[in-house]
This record gives structure tokens, sequence and C-alpha cells, in this order.
């Protein structure tokens, strides 16, 4: 734990400052509060109440000791996820054997193999590399336990109830009800999907069985090259370099918010590495906004992770002024060559945008208390700001204003552009599903306990979210990492992005350059941070209250544009 963690964990076990800032909020201050204030009051003292402190002191240690098997569980479940598999040579085909590394008189399953192009292969990696693992099904199962211990203790139902308080969904109920209507909605679309995959294995294998789970990412790599004529996505890249796309976030975002990305000097020692630049982020009218410290190309120990995060938080000042913020952006781009400058994937343009999105959340927010700066809100809507940007990032009018070879300069190519942004949008709907699958699994381990078997939830789970059956003897929610991390929360990733969606439908879908637009969605969500509840924020952002079934519509809409762009692009590439 590091020195200001341990500092804010005394801060949140403090007696007397939990007994005055609950005495405050009950009887109100001397000095007359706003709504504002009041708001950052209730998200401290839930700090205050999620560490325990209004419990006995009994109680207090237990909550501290179930905290602490909790981390441990946690971090050998994770280990546990990308742990290799060593399994008896004798179970694997014979067939297949010269695809696995030796490991004595075992073979080394490293991964589901998922781009090779053999059926058997991938089957027998799926099933080798999934297998149940006692071990980890222990650590899962106490993690979850223990969670539903500590949530109980500190006066919640579930575990899910605990880390949905506070949340644009605020309740496990509203959550439900949105994969709910969203499973409804996606079941005929992605049956479609998987129709298409099952008609192009036959194809490439007349003897195949019924469409697997180890069939999709293969078969998805395989449909862009046959419909839209994609090979590696390297194609793309030479109209696709960091220069490029950092100008054409430049000329977006003065677009939208007429703010400017201004390279700044860095004085000596004020990086971490000498690859590292500085922008700050100049508004016409307001002038300095922030820094943004822009860590972009692999290198040695560097962590594989794209991130954004804080290093100062934007606030007020005693006399009147404003604290700028401070942010970081890190990426795993290629360093540029002696030849070339560094040339992106488009996936990679799509991180580069996201994490962007982070970045002038943090910048445009002009938030009283730093506690509620930029990104400092709740995680399902922490991330619709950066979800919003991946929008701009696949459409053909903003790539256009940028996309050029770095050598001629020539614009990417129309029929070239089309296809790189239907490709971003192949079997989006069977996508989507198995990220309503994941989000419902997610919520039952986090909801009434006691759990039975891990692998039978998922049975269930699957059956009724997930339009491919699952494989006997697998236990593939034992690699899922993100049940560490995201506990109960990994719904968020559908909500942020029905709330994107919505947002782009609403305010940019017509034009990506509109600065009437740009300026009202910072007004009404950007400049407040986490300074307001997030269902308020979403509200004031769409102009009406959502319901859970409106905002799973909203991702349909979404994907109906979807399916009609691949649809159009892929007919035009017919011969």
């Amino acid at each position: 734990m590091s020195v200001g963690q341990i500092y804010i964990f005394r801060l949140n076990t403090h007696p007397r400052l939990y007994q005055r800032l609950r005495a405050v909020l009950g009887q109100k201050d001397l000095v007359p509060t706003s709504a504002l204030d009041d708001h950052v009051a209730e998200l401290f003292l839930f700090d205050f109440e999620q560490s325990g402190i209004h419990l006995s002191e009994s109680q207090r240690r237990q909550v501290v000791s179930l905290n602490n098997s909790i981390l441990q569980f946690g971090q050998k479940f994770m280990a546990g996820c990308v742990a290799p598999r060593s399994v008896p040579k004798n179970q694997f085909p014979l067939s297949t054997r010269h695809l696995f590394a030796a490991d004595g008189d075992n073979l080394l399953v490293t991964g589901l193999y998922a781009d090779s192009s053999s059926d058997l292969a991938r089957q027998t990696a799926y099933k080798m590399f999934l297998q149940p693992d006692p071990m980890q099904e222990y650590f899962l199962s106490e993690m979850l336990s223990h969670r539903n211990q500590l949530a109980q203790l500190c006066g919640f139902p579930t575990y899910a109830h605990r880390a949905l308080k506070s949340s644009t969904a605020e309740t496990p109920q509203m959550v439900s009800e949105f994969l709910e209507q969203l499973s409804v909605e996606l079941k005929p679309r992605a049956e479609i999907d998987f129709q298409s995959m099952q008609r192009l294995k036959a194809a490439e294998n007349p003897d195949s069985k019924e469409l697997a789970a180890w069939d999709v990412p293969y078969l998805t790599h395989k449909v862009k090259k046959a419909w839209l004529h994609l090979g590696s996505g390297a194609e793309f890249a030479p109209f696709l370099s960091l220069g490029a796309c950092m100008e054409g976030l430049d000329k977006l975002l003065h677009s939208l918010y007429d703010i400017r990305l201004v390279n700044a000097e860095i004085k000596p020692g004020e990086t971490w590495s000498p690859e590292v630049y500085k922008l700050d982020v100049v508004h016409g009218g307001e002038g300095l906004l922030g820094h943004i410290y822009c860590d972009f190309y692999e290198r040695t120990n560097k962590p594989n992770q794209d991130c954004h995060f804080t290093i100062r938080g934007g606030k007020q000042l005693a006399d009147g002024t404003y604290q700028n913020p401070i942010v970081v952006l890190m990426l795993s781009l290629p360093t540029p060559r002696w030849s070339s400058p560094s040339l992106l994937s488009p996936s990679m343009v799509d991180n580069l945008f996201h994490e962007m999105g982070h970045a002038v959340h943090s910048m445009l927010a002009r938030t009283k208390y730093q506690h509620v700066t930029g990104t400092r809100c709740a995680t399902d809507f922490a991330e619709v700001p950066s979800v919003l940007m991946e929008y701009f990032a696949a459409d053909p009018r903003v790539i256009r204003s940028f996309a050029k070879h770095y050598q001629t300069q020539e614009p990417i190519p129309d029929a070239m552009l089309a296809r790189l942004c239907a490709s971003k949008n192949v079997f989006a709907a069977s996508e989507m599903q198995l990220q309503v699958f994941y989000s419902a699994l997610d919520q039952k381990y986090h909801g009434q306990h006691p759990l039975t078997n891990t692998t039978d939830i998922l049975k269930s789970v699957q059956s009724k979210h997930y339009g491919l059956p699952y494989v006997e003897n697998t236990a593939w929610q034992l690699r899922f990492s993100h049940l560490v991390g995201y506990g109960a929360k990994y719904y968020s990733y559908l909500l942020s992005r029905a709330i994107a969606s919505w947002i782009w439908q609403q305010y940019f879908e017509e034009n990506p350059f509109c600065g009437d637009a740009g300026e009202r969605f910072r007004r009404e969500c950007l400049a407040h941070g986490g300074g307001l509840p997030p269902r308020q924020l979403v509200a004031a952002a769409l102009g009406k209250q959502v319901s859970p079934q409106e905002l799973a519509l909203a991702l349909v809409r979404d994907l109906e544009t979807r399916h009609s762009l691949v649809d159009r692009v892929v007919n035009a590439c017919q011969p």
C-alpha cells in the first residue's frame, strides 16, 4: 500500500471526521451548503461507511480482515487467469501436438489459438486452456463469498448493491432490466450473425460440426477478409501516422470545444522518459485549461496497458482562481523508425481517441472540488466521454479529415475508408450479446448468496443470454480476470455505450464537427465531472429521464445503423 493510500485509509477510518460529517448532513452546516456541497459530502460519507467506520470495533476489525482476504484471493485468482496449462501429451490429437510447446511429457497451452486455421487446433486449445481448475474455483468462490459477507456487514443486501450505490444504474434491478431488454432485442440479430458464421464454416470444411465458441474470432477475421477484402489491416497504417491522428484530434477538438493541443516545452527532469511529450490544452476564450503528458511509445519495462490517469486534479482555489488539471495518456504505439513515423492500426486509433476522451473530460471539467474532478465519477459514467470519442474515430467524415499517406500526403481513398469503417462493425450483434452474457454472469456472481458451483451458474446464464452452447468440461469464468477489478460493474461497458450512442445520435450524428453541439455537451455534461449524481448528468445531457428499456433501444438503433453500413460496403465490394 502506498503512502497516499495509507493516508486516505486513515482519513476514511477517522471517527471524529465521520461523526462531524454525518452531523452536518443530518442537521446542516453553520455555513449554507449548495447541492454540490451536499453531493460531495454524501460521497465522502459513503467512503467512510465502505470502510466500516459506523460499525462496532469488532465489526470494523472484521471489515479489515475481509478486505484483506478479498485482496489476497483476487491477486491469486488474477495470476491463475493467465497461467499456462500443462496437459499430458496423450490428451492431444496427434495432428495438433506440434502446435504446442513441450513441457516434459506434457504440452503447454498458453491461450485459445483463436487465429489458427485448424478447427481441431482451435477446439483442442479451447478445451485444454479452459479446463476446470479446483484451485481457481476455490480462489474465485472465496473472493465472491468474502465480498458478500463484507456487503452484508456494511448493511447491503448483496455486493452488487454496494458496488452500484452512487452509480448511473443505482441498483442491481436497473442493471437487470437493462440487460434483460437488451438480451431480448439481440437474440434474433445475433442469430443472423451466427448463421453467417455457420455457412462460412461449412463452406471451408463440409464435414465440420455446428458452430462453437472457438470458431467466432477466427471466422470474424475470415469474414472481414472475404467480404471486405481486408488482410491484416496493415494496408491502413500508412494513412494513420501518429502525427496525422494528432492533427485530426486537434482539428476535431477545436471544432467541438474551441480548444487546441499545443506542444509545450519540457524542463530537465520533468518527465520519466525522454519519449514523453507534453501538451498544453488551450481554450480560445478561457486560456490554458491544463496539461497532458503523452507517453505513447512501447519501451522495455513499460506496462503494456492503454490508460489515462490523473497527476493533479482540477479544483477551485481559495482565491477564486482554478487549479488546472494535469493528466497522463499512456499507450503502446510502435516507436518511429528512421524511415517512417509511428504508424497506427485502426484499433490503435480507436484506443488513442478513447483515452483522449478521458483526457478531454479531465480538461473541460471545472469542478469546485478535486474529489469529483473530470473522470472521478461513477464507473458507468466515466466511460461515456471516452466511448463517445470512439464514435468520432469510426465516422468516415472525421477519418477523412486527417487520414493521409505519410509519404505522399494523398488522402485515404474513399473505397478503403468505407472498408475500414465497416470492418469495425462486422458481427456487432453477436459481440454485444457476448458482453450481455459476461455482464449478467458478473451480476449473478455478486447477487444473492450462497452460490452453487460457479460453472453451473455460468451454464444457466449462458443458455439464457448467449446464442452458442456451453462447452462441456470447460470453466471459462476461471479465466475471466475482470471479475476482480470490475466486481458487479462489468455492465458499465454496455451502459456507457448505450448513453454514448444516444448522445452521438442526438448531438453529433448529423454533423460530427458541430461546435454548438460540442459546447452544449461540455456545459451539460463534461463540465460537471462527478459533481452531480450520474443519473442527473445523463438526464441533462439527453434532455429527459431515461429508463433501462430506452437505453437498451438506443444500442439497438446503433446496431441497425452499423448493420446497414456493413451491408452497403459488402455489396459495393462484390464483383
